[in-house]
This record gives C-alpha cells, structure tokens and sequence, in this order.
C-alpha cells in the first residue's frame, strides 16, 4: 500500500460538481456581505481588535489595521492585535515548512514593531481547525472588545469563518468589520457587459490597467498606526505573548536547511520593499525580454512577500508607478516593455483571486472546468515518485523539480511545464502536484496555485520550451549536475541526441515515458472521458 493510499489525504476531500454548481450559485461571499450589512452600527467603543490573517502579514498600508487604530484613536481606546496559530490548519492546507517559518519570523518582526510602539500583538492558539472562531470569540468577549477589524481572505473556508464570527458578534455585542486589501481592484467588481464577473484574462487586463489610468488613486497607501491610542496599563499581561513552535512535520528537516532558505528569503516587510526597489533599478527594464529565462534570473522574486501580505500591492505597484515618471498608465503605451510586461503579472494574480471568490469550488479541490473531474486517471507511484524527485529523464522538467527542492521556489516558466507533463504526459491527478507545490512553496498561496494547476488541453513541450527559453541550457546545466558537460543542444535531449555510450556515461536516467505517445493519450483521454460529462 502506497503513502498516499494510507492516508486520509485531503485532495481526495472535494464536493461532487453538482454541488460544486449549488455553491457557485450561492456563494458564502454573498451570506457574509448580507450579515455584515445588518449590524448594529451605534456600539460604543471600548477595545478595538485587529485580527491579522496569513495574508495581511505588515503593519505598513493595511487598510483593517490602520481603520482599526484609527476607531481606537477616535475613542482614545486601547489597540489589541491577534493572530490565531492553528497546527491542524497547516497540516490541512499542506502548508510547507519554507512558508511556516517565513510567516513565523514575519510575525515575530511584527510583534517587535508593534511593541515599540505600545501595541501587543497577541498569538491565541485553537487545538482543531474547528476551535478558531470560538477561540477568538473568547479572546474578545474576555478583552471587552466592541470593534473587531480583519481583511477580507476570498476562500471558501475563510469565508464560512467568517460567517460563524458574525453571527458570534450579534449574540455577544461586538461589531465586525472586513477590508479587502489582498488586490488592488476588489473582487467582484471587475463584470463584463452583462454585469457577470470577468473571467477573461485579456478584456480583464484591459479593463484593470483602465481602471488604473483613470484613478490612480487606487494606489494610494495607508500608514502605518503610530502610539497606542489608549491605556496600556490594563494590557500589561498582552505584551508576554510567545508564538507557538511549529509542528515537527512543519519544521525544517535541518538547521543547513533553514538557513539557505532564510537567506534566500529574508523575513518581513522592510527586506520585501528592499527586494521590489533593487528589482525596479536593476531588473524591470529587461523584464520583457527576459522574464521567460530562468537561468537570467530576472523576475522581481516577490513572491513570497506578496502571498504573506508582508509587501501589499499597492506598495508594489506605486513603487512601479514613480518609476514609470509617475503615471499610472502602465500599458504598452504609456509604460516601458518592462514596466508594462510586470504588471501584467500582477493582473494575473488580481484575476485569480476574483475567480476565487466569484467561483468558489475552485478552492475545494475541483477544476474550474468541471468536466475535468470526469477524467480517469493513472495510479501511477513510480511516474510520481520520479517527477517528485527530478529523475524523469526530461532535463527541462528534471531541472525545476530539483529547484523547488533546494529553493522553495520555481520559476513560473517551470512551473507551467512541470504541471503539464504531470497531469498530461504522466496522466496523474494535477491535485497531487497541486498539494506536493503547498508542501514545498515558501510562495504557496491558494489561489495562485489551483489557477496555475487548473487543466487544460494544452500540453507543453519541454524539449522545444527549453531551446525556447533557455536557450544556452545554462539553467539545466545548474539543476542537473549529470548534464553539466553536455554541449550544444544535445543538453535539451541528451538520450535522442547523444550517442548510446556517451549517454550511459552520464548516469542520467532515460525518458520515463515517450513525450509524443503520452501527449496523444492524454488527448485521447481527455476526449472520451469528457465527452458525455455532465457536471
């Protein structure tokens, strides 16, 4: 029996697609607004709480917090910040030890922050997934909070969180209230003609860098709270609060280990906006002609800072935006190649994070195209086992596996062909590369990864994408050392284009499976499978 058939594994945790339809129709997001709309809104102040999320993670430009400190200052009433640390959530969601531990050390850099400044940053711990809103609903009945601040988080989960601490609010007198603070257009509000919410990414695009043009002042950034507005002496015990130890299973497995991934990805808000400057002033401008290369190393590896909310997007994108002479005209147009090809990008993950709220099965591990639920595919551990570790026999695809192995990281032009032939060439279920990149990612965030493993017909090529976007083979050659005295375009292909002695001296592994054959079945497959489906 495999591993994966001992465990109760969570990708095998989905609703049927006619209930995922059911919830599409009624989405959870619609509930929340309606209850957050019904409250109360004459509550006299007494302490405010701001509730930090895993996506809201900085002091700097946060709409909830800065509203929150700015009720409490109005009041001069006591500011309180929280984080609920939940051990079964990050088993759940598949949560990589990179990523723990960077949104560990984030929050430690918070608390010291916010300390300076007489503001205690309070980490409660729930025991079960289940326990997160009575244990924050106990920490606020307990403080004597009357206004309870948090961003908006766009998953199905959080939003039924939600839910449970609004109707908690109307029973125990607190009033509630969300920002949406992950993007920098709301979700939702980007409709087509008719009203319904895009989906497109091009007339999506087109109408976000309008939008911008014509109000930049949706880039305007909020500061960061300054002294505690109220009396700290009944807050004395707050300051002592320790965050907890990560899980064993959430830990590095060695100390080696941590620190090349701390290097690599320092932790918090000021080495984030150091990373986006040096990005503007020496990368930006050759973005759009380099950004497909991995082995150039030219995107901005903000990443990890953006799926933590340690740098927020309008911090980012206003950076963009004085570069580019000021003007937030970031199309063809109005902006540089570079400029314009990087905020692209970030239109991307906007629309994704619509997706995810406007469609939110996407978030229950099904397919946006529901008819791909319908596709048998192939238990196949060996297939799985060699794209996991890199030993495919496919340098391009070998190459990434290896790098999110050793950086926590891949490089998007990676990312794209890695999912491809896991879910095309080897025909094996996109939701276990889907968890194996939580698992692995300091990056890792829900919507980026379902939208970026979502299936389609389209198969990449890794032999032609490699001579296409590493065109030297400089990136192989750094992430498979067996290949690193191959010549010429025989490093794209070496089993085909060497010869049988020169390739036995590599000690690289053969082709697992032949990429044409494989292609034309999963076609096939696709096909007859999805034929008749009916979600």
């Amino acid at each position: 029996m495999s591993k994966r058939q001992e465990l109760d594994d969570p990708i095998d945790h989905h609703p049927s697609t006619k209930r995922a339809k059911e919830i599409d129709a009624k989405p959870p997001y619609d509930e929340l607004k309606d209850l957050l709309e019904a409250q109360t809104a004459d509550i006299k102040t007494t302490n405010v709480l701001h509730w930090f999320r895993s996506q809201d993670l900085r002091t700097q430009d946060n709409k909830a917090l800065h509203d929150a400190f700015e009720t409490a200052k109005e009041a001069s009433a006591p500011l309180i910040c929280a984080y609920v640390n939940c051990e079964p959530e990050l088993i759940w969601h598949g949560t990589s030890p990179a990523r723990c531990d960077f949104v560990n050390e984030t929050l430690t850099l918070m608390q010291k922050e916010l300390k300076e400044k007489d503001i205690p940053l309070v980490f409660l711990e729930a025991a079960e997934r289940d326990e997160i809103v009575p244990t924050i609903t106990k920490f606020i009945k307990d403080h004597k909070i009357s206004h309870v601040f948090a961003n908006y988080e766009y998953e199905i989960d959080e939003l039924r969180r939600d839910i449970k601490v609004l109707q908690n609010a109307k029973d125990n007198k607190y009033q509630v209230s969300l920002r949406h603070d992950q993007t920098i257009m709301e979700p939702g509000t980007m409709v087509t003609g008719a009203g319904k919410p895009m989906k497109v990414f091009t007339p999506y695009h087109q109408s976000w860098l309008g939008e911008i043009k014509d109000d930049p002042s949706l880039l305007d950034l909020v500061p960061a709270p300054s002294k505690q507005p109220g009396d700290k002496k009944g807050l004395k015990d707050l300051f002592d609060s320790k965050l907890p130890s990560l899980p064993k299973e959430k830990q590095f497995e060695s100390n080696k280990e941590r620190d090349r991934i701390r290097k690599l990805w320092p932790a918090g808000h000021d080495a984030g906006m150091k990373r986006m400057n040096e990005f503007i002033q020496k990368k930006i401008e050759k973005y759009a002609s380099t950004r497909s290369n991995p082995a150039k190393d030219s995107s901005s590896r903000m990443s990890a800072y953006f799926s933590s909310g340690a740098v927020s997007m309008r911090e980012a994108v206003s950076a963009v935006m004085k570069h580019n002479d000021g003007t937030s005209d970031f199309s063809q147009n109005g902006a540089s190649a570079g400029v314009a090809a990087w905020v692209r990008e970030i239109v991307f993950r906007e629309l994704y994070r619509q997706t995810t709220l406007t469609t939110p099965h996407t978030a229950m591990n099904m397919p946006q195209n529901l008819k791909f639920d319908f596709v048998k595919w192939e238990d196949d551990e060996e297939g799985y086992k060699r794209w996991e570790e890199g030993t495919l026999g496919v340098p391009f695809v070998d190459a990434g596996m290896r790098q999110i192995k050793h950086e926590a990281y891949m490089h998007n032009r990676l990312r794209m062909n890695v999912s491809s032939y896991l879910y095309c060439n080897l025909l094996i279920d996109y939701r276990r590369g889907e968890r194996y990149f939580a698992e692995t990612l300091i990056d890792w965030d829900l919507s980026n990864n379902t939208q970026g493993w979502e299936p389609s017909y389209t198969v990449f090529n890794p032999i032609s994408q490699a001579e296409r976007n590493d065109p030297d083979g400089d990136y192989i050659r750094k992430w498979v050392p067996e290949l690193k005295d191959v010549q010429g375009k025989a490093v794209f292909d070496p089993f085909h284009r060497l010869s049988k002695e020169e390739f036995k001296k590599l000690g690289y592994p053969e082709p697992y499976v032949d990429w044409s054959e494989t292609k034309q079945r999963a076609m096939e497959r696709f096909k007859s499978d999805m034929k008749d489906a009916e979600p």
